[in-house]
């Protein structure tokens, strides 16, 4: 036993002299994927001119240049339900890290009693006394020779720096999806003037079938015809209007509004905004750097490392610096010299840990570590993937809208063309209404295809990880968190 004891008392003071910690230091492993070459350089979808390689800026929605969005997104990050719940957590985060930095610090305990005994039934002991009190205070505090709070205080501010991404990463979808229904409700009204457009065109085709019917040139069925397609693009208009109710009641419940305050002015948007210049989309290890999901992966990975230290601190004895003082003896001897003591010293404590269960904890915090590390490569390779593929079908929307452009502009000059030729008899009706009806298509396909043109813009966006800025709410713990990314 005494030689056991003199083996923790040389542990204790090893630890002592070399000021070591328990566990790995966290570093980013060199076999990470967020380290190598090729996932920091640039995107395999980015050389179309359609890109520049700046870096995207944080408020990326503000390249829109539209105040009306800009507006409703910075109500919404304001007032958004799952960002103030993202909120609340990391505010709870903050305080776990508090409580463990609080057990590093003095800790003082206080202590009073008082017995009153009297012959009663039984015989006191010999030298006892009657009546007794006795108040003491006792000061300790740990010296945490193995690390075992230092690595909890960094797992449990790891811990926090990866909610504090997690909240990031809802700013991010709030911002996308304010854009998204936004951009929706501006396309339906898009869609619906072109559709009322088309619609004119029809009804002035219809007018003038009547006219020709009513100078023996034309037919009822040729009335008929004209009619229904009159009707069949008058059925689309309360679907459109549909929509963009749809889309506004979409963005007033991510603006945290209730029905009765929906934002209706967005019903006036006549189109959706537009970037009509080069998207910045930086690289991979910008994109490494910005990510939300990455550097809560990365977070996540650096407080498991550190949870190895903690239950490795397990296997080494816990010492503290400690004083007591107090007093204790009969009420009239209460402030006697004799009743006055006190101690000061270290206290050794060991609760004689279960070896074996102590190294399964500690193998089973390695395996937790193991696991980070995949996540966070699996974070990486996800992001890269995404952000490739976003880039690519950007470009291939870009080329349909420009395709879609022209092949609206020669169904509008065909359909001219029709009606005149068959004001003269060139053509029969039917080319007529097939000329319509190709219009009508063709500047659905086009609202359609813009509509989805500035989707895909969000895609992108949204993949590249921006809409968080360390100057925003929680900054201090965004620009801790961004220091430490890989």
């Amino acid at each position: 036993m005494r030689a056991h004891l003199r083996r923790v008392g040389a542990i204790s003071a090893m630890l002592w002299l070399s000021g070591c910690v328990s566990g790995p230091d966290y570093r980013v492993p060199a076999t990470a994927m967020a380290v190598a070459p090729d996932a920091q350089g640039r995107f395999a979808s980015s050389r179309a001119p359609t890109y520049t390689q700046a870096e995207p800026p944080d408020h990326w929605w503000q390249l829109y240049q539209d105040a009306q969005l800009e507006a409703y997104v910075a109500e919404a990050l304001r007032a958004n339900t799952d960002l103030r719940a993202a909120d609340a957590n990391l505010r709870r985060a903050s305080a776990v890290v508090l409580e463990h930095q609080a057990q590093g610090t003095l800790r003082t305990d206080t202590a009073a009693s008082g017995t009153l005994a009297h012959a009663g039934g039984y015989t006191l002991p010999s030298g006892s006394l009657p009546q007794a009190y006795a108040l003491g205070i006792t000061l300790s505090y740990p010296l945490d020779l193995a690390g075992g709070i230092r690595r909890g205080i960094e797992a449990a501010s790891a811990d926090a720096e990866a909610v504090a991404a997690a909240r990031d990463h809802v700013r991010v979808t709030v911002a996308a999806a304010v854009t998204r229904a936004y951009v929706g409700a501006c396309s339906a009204n898009q869609t619906l003037a072109a559709t009322q457009r088309v619609l004119s065109t029809q009804r002035d085709t219809l007018d003038a079938t009547r006219r020709l019917a009513a100078g023996g040139r034309g037919t009822e069925f040729d009335v008929t015809r004209a009619s229904a397609a009159v009707n069949r693009s008058a059925a689309a208009v309360p679907q459109l209007i549909a929509e963009r109710q749809r889309a506004v009641a979409e963005l007033g419940a991510v603006m945290g509004r209730v029905p009765s305050h929906y934002p209706q002015e967005v019903s006036a948007c006549a189109r959706p905004p537009r970037l009509d210049r080069p998207l910045p989309v930086g690289n991979g290890w910008q994109l490494i750097q910005r990510r939300p999901d990455i550097r809560a992966a990365e977070r996540s990975l650096a407080a498991a490392t550190a949870t190895i230290g903690v239950e490795t601190a397990e296997l080494y004895p816990q010492v503290n610096l400690g004083a007591s003082a107090g007093i204790a003896n009969a009420p009239r001897r209460l402030l006697a010299s004799e009743s006055v003591g006190a101690s000061v010293g270290p206290l050794l404590s060991w609760r004689w840990p279960n070896r074996r269960a102590v190294k399964a904890r500690i193998a089973a915090a390695n395996a937790r570590a193991e696991a980070a590390l995949a996540s966070f490569d699996g974070a990486v390779v996800q992001a890269l993937q995404q952000t490739d593929t976003a880039l690519s079908t950007y470009s291939q929307a870009l080329d349909r809208e420009a395709s879609l452009a022209r092949a609206r502009e020669d169904a509008a000059h065909a359909s001219a063309q029709a009606g005149q030729l068959y004001r003269f008899g060139r053509i029969g009706f039917i080319d007529v209404l097939s000329a319509e009806a190709a219009l009508a298509d063709a500047e659905s396909a086009l609202a359609s295809s813009q509509a989805q043109l500035i989707d895909r813009q969000v895609d992108l966006f949204l993949a590249l990880g921006g809409g968080w800025s360390p100057s925003g709410p929680g900054g201090d713990a965004e620009a801790a968190a961004a220091q430490r990314a890989p």
